[in-house]
């Protein structure tokens, strides 16, 4: 195989036919290719596929071939090298790269490897072609540049002998398998054919080697950097070179560049940090746009507002008084030297953006751009650059100055940079091997501190520093070394300002720090002033020069005199010297004939060398490099030199620089995103308002969507806000002024109901503003805790759809969180009730027929369709202002002037539900709101009851949910209710019960300190007649009174009684109709009909004259009511322990209540309610728990029960109240009375007034039964008498004198009151005894002594009622 390749790469042969002649060519080509691509291959040595690459390159630069040879050449190249480097990834890194990779010696036994394609080809008038040289040919008799043409090629020679020689030459070298050195050396050329400034190379031998490189880079350029002879071609040459044709005009040739420089990047960028930094600085300076966005019509410019105007690229801001020059280089110039960016033509600036985006859709490239130069102090930040250049040219005027493909282009990079993160979400966060982001986060921080405080100092030195300090990063301002570190160390500094600021006299200390650091050991005078200028200008002052030099000259001798140089006085001189003839010989005005020459400059320096003269080889060195590189900034060279000094410190930066970190980790997207999202944003906003494509609506509603996703992830508040203000801006719902709804109209057909309002009409024909809606609650959906701002404008959003009824009913949670109606809408100007035919298309028909109205803001009117016609009638109604708004966009004023504004109680609600939703809403939201509510209540005289009703609400439900914290108070919100007009209490009473009921449903803190509240009682007093409140306060009544509840206690023990108490009052009502279904017979015909004194409210009386009394719901509640006063007689033993009232008194205290109650609803109009309360009176009178009660206790059941009671009852307007059965009741009460009497009888036996007591009743049955208002108590009177007598007297409690002195006041005197009530009732009881005397009291017969009055137990008429046929 080796001799093959030598025949075919050296054979020789006369030209002829050139069609011939290139299908020999195109055989050996492709023999070439067989022989590397095939399994053979891996047997050729080094030597032999340099001799085939050779041999093949040559093929594809010689312009005299046809095209299409030199394009299958370049095809078959393309192959070869593909399969040559391919092999890379199995040869194993050198362990010791060469000291000159340009000295390709890997082993000693091989001659040196040389590529010379331009060695193959004759000049232009060369006649023949030949492709056999003798090995002398490539060998070191070469010139040095292998790509300069030699005049070794003869076309003429042929000699069959040296082939011969050859042959056995080569087959006598031991070959090994081709490895590193031919595939170095093919690198190595293809390189070489980049050199811009190599006029032998055309641009398409630069196009042909750009795509060769662009595969080998692509299959072995990872393998590339782990070799390190071809990862410094890599670094060095390919760069420099790559980096300058990216420069060129040429479109082919800048495309295979920028094609060529991607793929580099993409497979080699670890160890190419600075060389990225440069390359893709151009590109932003090249492409980032400094034109304002045009401003769109009908477009708030707000919603772009963060897009990048400019690179930030430059680290300080050059002017033309920067330079040291006298005439500054021209922009033109710079931009060709490649020194900045610039204006490029249209198919460039495409290119250079296709580039980019390829280099964008790499997963790591943005967040390495971060990690590596966003937050590396000396570099710039790249990604937010680059973020900012996409989003600058995604909008669409970027097209003028470019291509209409670059808008789309970038708009895709800067779309698949947001999916790129999102994407990385919900990814585990690799961090092994990766800087830690907190470090990051804070070397960011103090890069954008030193950047702001660097610009201050070009500005203002002394403020600049001042700033530097306060922040930190100059430790102290006073130490000079610590202030000359900074000076040094930053690249940020002016040069000029840097210059002028050392040199100042009162900055002596400064400069003679600065100059300590550098090391000028071992340096000519020459070089060690180039040192120093390099870091900053000289500057323009003779006085300051002069001071510089000083310095300089004394720094420079410091340690020890230098070889050549007597002392520090000398080097001065010399040093004055260098920088006149450095001027002298690169000044553009001054003519080659008067420049100074190497005598002049000899001349000007005798004798001033300790007295002697410089030696000349010394100044000649010196001169020559002066003349031959100026000492000045490499930014201010206006020759190749500019490019080729910035490169060279790059390649010396870059050996200490590290290598580029990668990443494939979503640890640093937070602080990445939130570096550049907001020309994100802006862009999506603009795009997203201008387009018109569905798929790029699609997309850009996708990244909303991403973004919205990234900030809630990485708690991003700001962007989240941002995102929701553009979104609801775009949907033009988020109005701060709410739009006018007085033209508001509601259409109705077919049971279907449809607002039609201004706003509802402009929404409905904007496409963009209804996408733009659903995007915007697609982003607020499970991220409400991380808005903050942007709540703003979506309670706008939500205020403007509510009021324009938009907002469907289920979408308000007032029903399912807060348990009531949704807020009520003002009412539509008017109402149009159709009656649908059965030809017509449907609801959307009629809502169309209404929208055209709008545009001349007119209210809409019914179509010819719509008119009356005979069968068919069409209803035009207006709806009553029962809820109505004010003038003010759409309002109504009220009768009284109070306006309702449904926003109002919208936003409030809403707030409660914020509020409400958890602990932490109640604790940070929980405090406005309930100002806000209680601000309402507190101006409730000016304010709609509607909203002050739910405001009420609102807050007592926050209440229930905030009684454990301290901003709302019990006592107050009571207060605030209970202050109220009685009339807005009225109107607001349904939702203030609510609220009530949602704190006390549970026992608790909350419910005990409301019960106890006189207020709270107060609010159920005042609310509780109305009718449609009655029910829902007497269930409240029954839970706070049921059995098992404390709910009732000393404080509102009294309260809670009367307000029982009214509700069985309020019961009277049914006395009505128990007196209707009495009739006349049951009346009697000597019983007087009268009219009933009690009023009837008039709302209960359509209700309860057609209700049976037991059916009607005021009279259940009242017998309900009289059975609760009873039941809570059981909690007043507990009262009595608890009471630190003296035993008599709380005994008065705690029963007197119940007994007033219990008495009052005795003389109820209504006889269930008054049975009821007697019945339950007795036993609260006869009950054990007044066994130990004292004298005091009895009088109080007598004089403040009893006999109150019975008077009561003899009063003519309560016996008219019910003339049937009132006289029933009268006798119930005497039974009782007498009852009561007789169960307390030996306890009154003992007390002194006893006889008194007994004397009253006496004189209260003598009223009854001489009342002349019924036959029954003429009856009943008598037997009750007679029977009290009798158990009186066998009790021993009434008996003659004779029988006991001591009873003979009380005998005398009940014989004397009832023989005159009863004449003969004594004697007949006792039919023994004289009046004057007895000897004995009659004892009754043993019927009467076994037949005690008894204590019923039920309230049922015989046992209240004694019959008339003997005693009870």
């Amino acid at each position: 195989m080796q001799l093959l390749s030598s025949a075919i790469t050296h054979c020789r042969f006369e030209a002829s036919d050139s069609a011939a002649d290139e299908i020999v060519l195109l055989r050996i080509l492709k023999l070439m290719e067989s022989m590397i691509l095939g399994p053979v291959g891996d047997t050729l040595g080094d030597e032999s596929i340099c001799e085939m690459m050779e041999t093949g390159l040559s093929m594809c630069c010689q312009g005299r071939l046809s095209e299409l040879l030199r394009s299958s050449a370049e095809m078959s190249m393309t192959s070869m090298c593909q399969v040559i480097f391919e092999r890379l990834k199995r040869v194993e890194p050198e362990k010791t790269p060469p000291e000159d990779m340009l000295e390709d010696r890997t082993d000693p036994g091989l001659a040196p490897l040389r590529v010379d394609p331009a060695a193959r080809t004759n000049g232009a008038n060369g006649s023949e072609e030949t492709f056999a040289e003798g090995r002398n040919s490539s060998g070191t008799n070469r010139a040095d540049d292998p790509l300069e043409p030699t005049d070794a090629i003869n076309a003429n020679v042929a000699s069959t002998g040296n082939e011969g020689t050859l042959l056995e030459t080569s087959s006598d070298i031991a070959t090994k398998s081709y490895s590193l050195p031919s595939i170095r050396e093919l690198l190595r050329v293809l390189i070489n054919l980049l050199d811009p400034h190599d006029r032998q190379h055309t641009d398409s031998m630069r196009v042909m080697a750009l795509r060769i490189l662009d595969v080998a880079l692509e299959v072995a350029g990872s393998s590339i950097i782990r070799h390190e002879s071809l990862s410094r071609l890599v670094k060095d040459e390919l760069c420099r070179h790559l980096f300058q044709l990216v420069r060129s005009d040429n479109m082919l040739l800048l495309q295979s560049s920028l094609r060529a420089a991607g793929t580099l990047l993409a497979t080699c960028r670890e160890v190419l940090k600075l060389q990225q930094e440069l390359f893709l600085s151009y590109l932003v300076a090249c492409l980032h746009l400094r034109m304002d966005i045009p401003q769109e019509p009908g477009m708030d410019p707000a919603l772009y507002d963060g897009v990048l105007h400019g690179p930030k690229l430059a680290k300080y801001s050059k002017t033309a008084s920067d330079s040291g020059r006298s005439t500054p280089v021209p922009g033109k110039d710079r931009l060709k030297l490649g020194i900045e960016g610039g204006a490029r033509k249209p198919d460039a600036r495409e290119a250079m953006v296709e580039s980019i985006g390829a280099l964008s859709r790499i997963p790591t490239f943005m967040v390495e751009l971060y990690i590596n130069y966003d937050c590396e102090i000396d570099s710039d930040d790249l990604c937010e650059e680059m973020v900012g250049l996409l989003s600058r040219n995604a909008f669409p005027d970027s097209a003028t100055w470019s291509t209409t493909n670059v808008p789309p282009l970038c708009l895709e990079a800067l779309l698949g940079y947001v999916q790129l993160i999102a994407a990385r979400l919900d990814r585990q966060a690799e961090s092994e091997g990766l800087p830690d982001p907190v470090a990051l986060r804070e070397q960011r921080r103090l890069k954008k501190i030193i950047v702001q405080g660097t610009a201050r100092l070009n500005e203002n030195p002394k403020d600049g520093i001042a700033y530097l300090t306060s922040e930190g990063v100059i430790e102290d301002p006073e130490d000079p070394q610590c202030l000359s570190r900074f000076l040094k160390g930053t690249t940020r500094i002016s040069k000029r300002v840097l210059g002028d600021f050392l040199t100042k006299k009162f900055n002596e200390p400064i400069l003679a720090a600065f100059l300590d650091q550098f090391d000028f050991q071992g340096k000519r005078v020459d070089e060690a002033l180039r040192v120093l200028l390099e870091t900053f200008r000289l500057p323009g002052e003779a006085a300051l020069i002069e001071r510089l030099v000083l310095s300089f000259s004394e720094k420079y001798c410091a340690s020890s005199t230098p070889e050549g140089v007597a002392d520090k006085d000398a080097v001065y001189v010399l040093t004055y010297a260098i920088i006149m003839l450095n001027t002298d010989q690169h000044n553009p005005n001054l003519k080659s004939q008067n420049r100074m020459s190497l005598i002049d400059f000899s001349r000007n320096l005798r004798g001033v060398n300790g007295g002697e003269d410089f030696n000349p080889q010394y100044l000649q060195d010196i001169y020559n490099s002066i003349k031959t590189r100026e000492i000045i900034l490499p930014d201010e060279h206006d020759n190749t030199q500019a490019f080729d000094y910035a490169w060279k410190a790059l390649l010396h930066k870059a050996d200490f620089g590290g290598s580029l970190i990668t990443c494939d980790s979503n640890m640093y997207d937070a602080d990445m995103f939130a570096a550049t999202w907001k020309p994100v944003i802006a862009t999506l906003s603009y795009v997203f308002m201008s387009a018109s494509d569905d798929a790029v609506f699609s997309r850009i509603v996708a990244s909303f969507d991403q973004c919205a996703r990234i900030a809630a992830k990485y708690k991003l508040i700001e962007v989240l806000d941002r995102i929701i203000f553009i979104l609801s801006t775009m949907s033009t719902l988020a109005l701060e002024t709410p739009p006018n709804t007085a033209l508001n109209t509601e259409v109705q057909v077919g049971g279907n109901t449809v607002m039609v309002s201004e706003m509802a009409v402009k929404f409905g024909r904007d496409f963009k503003a209804q996408l733009a809606t659903v995007v915007l609650f697609r982003v607020v959906v499970d991220n409400e805790a991380s808005i903050t701002n942007g709540w703003t404008q979506l309670v706008r959003t939500w205020l403007n759809l509510f009021v324009n009824s938009l907002l469907p009913p289920s979408s308000m949670p007032s029903q399912t969180i807060l348990g009531i109606s949704p807020v009520p809408l003002s009412s539509p100007s008017q109402v149009i009730d159709r009656a649908q035919k059965p030809n017509e298309s449907g609801i959307l028909s009629v809502f169309t027929s209404y929208l055209t109205s709008y545009a001349a803001d007119d209210p809409p009117e019914p179509s010819d369709e719509e008119l009356p016609e005979k069968n068919s009638p069409v209803v035009i109604t207006v709806k009553p202002d029962v809820l109505s708004a004010g003038p003010t966009n759409g309002q109504r004023q009220m009768k009284k002037g109070v306006v309702y504004d449904p926003a109002v109680v919208f936003i409030l609600e809403l707030t409660t539900i914020l509020a409400l939703r958890d602990l932490d809403t109640i604790q940070s939201v929980g405090p406005a709101a309930a100002d806000a509510l209680l601000s309402v209540i507190r101006d409730a005289v000016n304010i709609h009851p509607t909203a002050v009703s739910r405001a009420l609400f609102y807050l007592l439900c926050l209440l229930e949910a905030s009684h454990d914290l301290s901003f709302l108070r019990v006592p107050v919100i009571l207060h605030a209710i209970s202050s109220l007009d009685p009339s807005m209490q009225e109107k607001s009473a349904s939702l203030i019960l609510k609220g009530i009921v949602r704190c006390i449903k549970k026992p608790g803190p909350l419910r005990n300190e409301m019960v106890n509240s006189p207020d709270f009682w107060a609010i159920l007093q005042g609310i509780h007649s109305l009718s449609d409140i009655a029910p829902a306060v007497f269930n409240v009544m029954e839970h706070l009174t049921a059995r098992n509840s404390l709910a009732i206690t000393a404080d509102n023990y009294e309260a809670a009684v009367a307000l029982l108490n009214d509700f069985a009052s309020a019961g009277g009502t049914g006395a009505i109709l128990e007196q209707r279904q009495d009739g006349p017979g049951k009346r009697g015909k000597t019983v007087k009909q009268q009219k009933p004194l009690f009023v009837i409210h008039s709302r209960f009386l359509a209700k309860t004259l057609t209700l049976q009394p037991r059916d009607n719901d005021v009279v259940k509640r009242g017998v309900e009511a009289v059975g609760l006063i009873h039941q809570l007689s059981s909690r007043v033993p507990a009262l009595l322990e608890q009471s630190h009232l003296d035993r008599e008194q709380a005994w008065v205290a705690y029963w007197s209540p119940i007994f007033r109650a219990l008495v009052a609803q005795s003389t109820n109009p209504c006889r269930e309610i008054r049975n009821q309360a007697l019945a339950h009176l007795q036993r609260s009178l006869l009950s054990t728990e007044h066994a130990s009660t004292g004298h005091h206790g009895l009088i109080v059941i007598f004089d403040e029960v009893l006999f109150p009671l019975v008077l009561r009852l003899l009063k003519p307007e309560v016996y008219r109240s019910d003339p049937v059965g009132m006289n029933e009741t009268r006798v119930h009460a005497a039974t009782l009375l007498c009852k009561a009497f007789l169960h307390y009888l030996v306890r009154l036996s003992e007390w002194d007034g006893m006889l008194d007591l007994w004397l009253r009743i006496l004189d209260i049955l003598d009223r009854l039964m001489n009342s002349g208002q019924g036959e029954s108590l003429e009856e009943a009177v008598p037997e009750i008498l007679k029977n009290i007598i009798l158990v009186m007297s066998s009790s021993g409690y009434l008996a003659p004198p004779n029988q006991k002195p001591e009873l003979e006041k009380l005998w005398i005197e009940t014989w004397r009151r009832v023989d005159r009530l009863l004449p003969g009732l004594f004697a007949e009881i006792f039919p023994d005894d004289k009046k004057a005397a007895s000897s004995s009291t009659p004892v009754p017969d043993s019927h009467q002594q076994e037949q005690p009055l008894p204590q019923p137990q039920q309230p049922e008429q015989a046992d209240l009622i004694p019959t008339s046929a003997g005693p009870a």
